[in-house]
């Protein structure tokens, strides 16, 4: 697999560092199993972050500190390590604890023509984390973004200003993007989005109907 857009340096060390919600980590982690860059982008983050903590001065514990340690190792986190690598399917390991193993079997619901939606519920995050199934030739609504977005590909391709999107590439956005996304592949295009706030609709008629879209 060849990828051409990657996560930019600031998402880089945010999620070396372990500071995105778990919406936005797993759309990340899911880049990493498809993009042997990124991961070593990662890998050299996290080593700059470990040599950084290395150099600074000690400093003297609390005196529970161990204790309160003691009682985190013996609770059984909520959320399994995320491990980079691909499902046995089609589906990168991060997202199929989620949805399984194959995209055929996601449940989608049709919001508009040509465009399915499966929005996927986790309790410990304030952002957005949905996929979306966008038929061949079809066009997003001209859009910006009240923050943060990330878009994932994972089967097809789109293209808008910034060039061609497909399978593991990233668009990594923030509020200051406008673009209009049209499928050029043969084949639906299927993606995995994490979004901090609503997407803001140009067109009078996409305002209206966005309750009704629901991203």
């Amino acid at each position: 697999m060849t990828v051409h857009h990657h996560l930019d340096d600031a998402s880089i060390m945010r999620y070396a560092s372990g500071d995105f919600d778990e919406a936005f980590a797993i759309v990340v982690a899911s880049h990493l199993a498809m993009c042997e860059e990124c991961r070593a982008a990662v890998r050299t983050a996290e080593a700059m972050g470990g040599a950084v903590l290395e150099a600074v001065e000690a400093m003297p514990l609390a005196k529970d500190a161990f204790d309160r340690l003691s009682r985190m190792l013996d609770v059984e986190p909520e959320v399994p390590p995320m491990r980079h690598e691909l499902d046995a399917g089609n589906v990168p390991l991060p997202l199929s604890r989620l949805i399984g193993g194959d995209l055929a079997q996601v449940p989608w619901r049709t919001i508009v023509p040509g465009m399915q939606r499966h929005r996927i519920d986790i309790a410990s995050t304030t952002s957005s984390l949905y996929m979306l199934k966008i038929a061949p030739g079809r066009k997003m609504p001209e859009h910006g973004h009240g923050g943060t977005e990330m878009t994932l590909i994972l089967e097809g391709s789109y293209s808008d200003i910034f060039g061609q999107f497909a399978a593991g590439d990233i668009a990594d956005l923030d509020e200051h993007v406008e673009h209009q996304p049209v499928v050029d592949s043969d084949i639906d295009c299927i993606c995995l989005v994490a979004t901090e706030h609503p997407t803001r609709f140009k067109g009078m008629i996409s305002r209206i109907l966005q309750p009704l879209i629901g991203i």
